[in-house]
């Protein structure tokens, strides 16, 4: 199992590598959040042993496994995937390949929606408190701080090539990495951090971002949080329709146990259906 950094030469010279060691039996699979397994397995001299471990950070905290399939991926590459991931405590889904599989490609609209309603005017404070108060653990943007201002950043750009408009980030989101904002790595976020821990919002973003604070933006914190969700939900029926999911209960699991959807919901199709 792999867990280098999001790049794909990266990626597939240590798939290279790997084989050049190790018997034509041996399963390479890659912990990358977005990057289509196609691509990566594109280097190897055996692609059906090549497969998607998606794990979810904190790995020790998280119950969901993704696993991620190509169309070569063998079946028995598959099932011991899964049986891994159950030895290991996991929840697993066996999700089809594709940019950003099913978890990551739900999250970016989500987190880019937030990052659209910070730029009209809307408080991290608020955009935070209306989430958790609709019961995400976390708010959207103590989450991009948790997860690094320039790994998100990266996947974004990934994923806006692959689906366009819906998932743009605006502009202004590129100031936080000229400002060497990476978010709790680097105790350089949308927080500040003291011994490692949140102590409070840095108001200096505001000025980095050049946003103007408008305690009326973004309506009431229900209708924020709708309108961060709902992004969420459309792009999951995106994917049910596309074949990336096989099922919608596999859509509402990975939704809860992987993202943090709210549990009282049922997950996004749940939801939906009620």
């Amino acid at each position: 199992i792999e867990a280098v950094f999001e790049d794909l030469n990266l990626k597939q010279n240590l798939l290279r590598e790997v084989e050049a060691a190790t018997s034509t039996d041996t399963i390479f699979a890659s912990n990358t959040s977005s990057l289509p397994i196609s691509d990566i397995a594109k280097a190897s001299t055996h692609p059906e042993t090549v497969i998607g471990m998606h794990y979810f950070s904190p790995v020790e905290k998280m119950p969901l496994l993704e696993i991620i399939t190509t169309p070569d991926t063998a079946d028995w590459v598959t099932a011991t995937c899964v049986e891994f991931g159950k030895q290991q405590g996991k929840t697993v889904i066996v999700v089809r390949d594709g940019t950003g599989f099913y978890t990551s490609r739900i999250l970016a609209p989500y987190m880019n929606e937030a990052a659209w309603a910070l730029s009209e005017g809307v408080s991290i404070e608020k955009l935070d408190r209306a989430l958790v108060d609709w019961g995400f653990p976390v708010g959207p943007i103590t989450l991009l701080d948790e997860v690094g201002i320039d790994v998100g950043a990266k996947v974004a750009g990934i994923m806006e090539k692959a689906f366009g408009e819906r998932v743009k980030s605006p502009d202004s989101m590129t100031k936080l990495l000229d400002d060497d904002r990476k978010g709790r790595k680097n105790s350089r976020g949308f927080y500040t951090y003291q011994f490692g821990k949140k102590a409070g919002i840095d108001t200096s973003v505001y000025k980095t971002l050049g946003i103007t604070v408008d305690p009326k933006a973004g309506g009431t914190d229900d209708e924020l949080a709708l309108r961060l969700v709902l992004q969420m939900v459309n792009e999951a029926a995106y994917c049910l329709e596309e074949g990336i999911l096989h099922s919608a209960r596999d859509g509402d699991v990975g939704a809860i146990f992987g993202l943090g959807f709210p549990p009282y919901t049922g997950g996004p199709f749940f939801w939906c259906d009620t």
